[in-house]
């Protein structure tokens, strides 16, 4: 099947099941979605990590004595840092949940045309058909996560550096992909999560929310360091929206911290958020 047949596939779906919803209104916005919990989608509050590497399993039961207990882990897009993850695998994951780890999958796809870090300009996202990139980075991001063994109702995370949402071209374009992925990534019966920073793609997401943008992420990890941690009073995010338990904050970056004599260099982040639910 061709691209355009294939969209057009999707845009027929996402229609009929749009009609299904109370009051045939279409899909709820980011102020009223509910409770995940009642979407099947498993919930943890409370503090975790991120690493551009996953940790091995040995570390993971070493940092059992940290505050922590759940961990990002980047698991595909084509812009992802860290590409040879050495010891993620569906034995990864499943080990992670026996020691009592939260996951929580990020992939890191094509990036903003106006992106900050020169390191990931060679990744742009198209300007001619940002939308159906989007669903295809979408779908690839399913696929990815499903042959781990996460299992749907649990979240995906796309990663979108800081870029200069200011700039209106590059705004529209970087809006379609992400709008793109979060209806694949929905679709296939997932949750679509997103990360940026607070100041930019977060901002960015709400300032279309207010617009009555269909099809944003259903969860808002926002990055602002050097604050103290907390899920509520983002100033970029309206107070109701992405609520309840649709938001992890990032408050602090590139720390190094040891446990059980194992060092890791990590984010922080306070979480009250959909994670992994792991077959």
């Amino acid at each position: 099947m061709d691209r355009r047949r294939k969209i057009i596939g999707y845009l027929v779906a996402l229609t009929a099941a749009a009609v299904q919803v109370v009051g045939g209104a279409g899909p709820a916005s980011a102020d009223d979605r509910g409770d995940p919990r009642d979407e099947g989608a498993v919930i943890f509050r409370g503090k975790g990590i991120d690493a551009c590497q996953a940790p091995s399993l040995n570390t993971l039961s070493a940092w059992e004595s940290s505050p922590y207990e759940a961990v990002g882990v980047y698991f595909g897009g084509r812009a992802r840092a860290c590409p040879n993850q050495h010891y993620l695998s569906r034995r990864w994951l499943t080990g992670a949940k026996d020691l009592g780890w939260r996951v929580l999958p990020v992939y890191v796809g094509s990036q903003s045309p106006c992106v900050s870090a020169s390191h990931k300009r060679g990744f742009s996202i198209s300007d001619d058909e940002p939308w159906d990139q989007g669903i295809e980075e979408g779908e690839d991001a399913v696929r990815r996560a499903s042959a781990l063994g996460i299992a749907s109702r649990s979240p995906i995370y796309l990663d979108m550096e800081a870029y200069n949402y200011r700039d209106a071209d590059c705004a529209r374009v970087t809006l379609s992909f992400i709008r793109g992925f979060s209806r694949a990534v929905g679709h296939l019966g997932y949750i679509p999560g997103f990360y940026s920073s607070a100041n930019a793609g977060v901002r960015h997401m709400d300032n279309a929310r207010r617009d009555g943008r269909s099809s944003l992420p259903e969860v808002m990890w926002f990055a602002r360091w050097r604050v103290s941690p907390s899920t509520t009073g983002e100033p970029n995010l309206g107070s109701r929206a992405w609520t309840p338990h649709r938001r992890i904050h990032q408050y602090a970056g590139n720390v190094t911290e040891t446990y059980g004599g194992r060092t890791l260099n990590i984010d922080r982040n306070q979480i009250d958020a959909p994670v992994a639910i792991i077959r």
